[in-house]
């Protein structure tokens, strides 16, 4: 893909790497850069090669939101049935790590938020400012941050538009590594690889069953959970497994 599209997708083994790529505007997101993103996570789920996701942005930055400039001219960085960045309303089955250094703001946050892993460099910052735009955080943020903080905490967030420092979101749970400036990326690489050597059928199982539960009523979880659990034990890589345990080496996972 071209160096000069919005988002650049590169392969590496069973890793995608996904980067937004507008430096210049601290990578803020435009439809361009949403269908790419789109497009991106269509692949990284019908491919039988990738398992795992890794989103970061180029040039010191994640991504700084919507491009305000472009809005104002009537574009808007969302793709139909997707969302903002053509991520946040329909994240991909498999796993997504994100690497954030520098500024996730608005939309940008809303993109961690979408990911199920974070890794952020001490000097990220965080926060959805929309309010202090006239605007409001309707690509996750205002349904999300009340799931995954105390809700005084989400309020301070949504409510004051403030910028939150990467060790604070580290201590609220909101990121799961934090690393010195410039090693996010690489520490995101590392933690997608422990990822990808795991058996594909039971990733996308745990991810799905982890995310649909919230759901779940007491008296339904078992049963519901079974119609992705069955098929994880009747595949083939969960004979595989434990023979590769027990003859002490890798195993050679089918995905099926």
């Amino acid at each position: 893909m071209s160096e000069v599209a919005d988002v650049v997708v590169e392969r590496q083994g069973h890793v995608q790497l996904i980067s937004i790529n507008r430096s210049a505007k601290k990578n803020a997101m435009t439809a361009q850069g949403a269908e790419l993103l789109a497009g991106a996570i269509d692949e990284l789920d019908a491919s039988d090669d990738l398992r795992v996701g890794v989103l970061t942005g180029r040039g010191g930055n994640f991504c700084a939101g919507m491009d305000l400039a472009r809005f104002a001219q009537g574009e808007r960085p969302v793709v139909p049935g997707r969302g903002f960045g053509g991520l946040v309303e329909r994240p991909p089955n498999k796993p997504l790590v994100g690497a954030v250094e520098g500024w996730a703001l608005g939309g940008g946050f809303e993109l961690v938020l979408a990911c199920d892993l974070v890794v952020a460099a001490r000097g990220a910052r965080f926060g959805l400012p929309e309010v202090t735009r006239g605007l409001v955080a309707r690509g996750g943020g205002m349904l999300r941050l009340p799931r995954y903080l105390p809700r005084p905490l989400a309020m301070e967030v949504l409510l004051t538009g403030d910028v939150i420092e990467a060790s604070r979101a580290h201590s609220w749970g909101l990121v799961n590594f934090l690393v010195p400036d410039g090693e996010a990326l690489d520490m995101a690489m590392e933690v997608a690889e422990r990822i990808a050597a795991n058996a594909p059928l039971s990733l996308i199982c745990s991810k799905q069953v982890a995310t649909a539960a919230r759901e779940w009523t007491d008296e339904e979880m078992w049963s519901k959970q079974s119609a992705w659990t069955d098929p994880v034990f009747a595949s083939e890589d969960a004979r595989e497994g434990p023979l590769a345990f027990l003859e002490q080496r890798d195993p050679n996972w089918k995905g099926h």
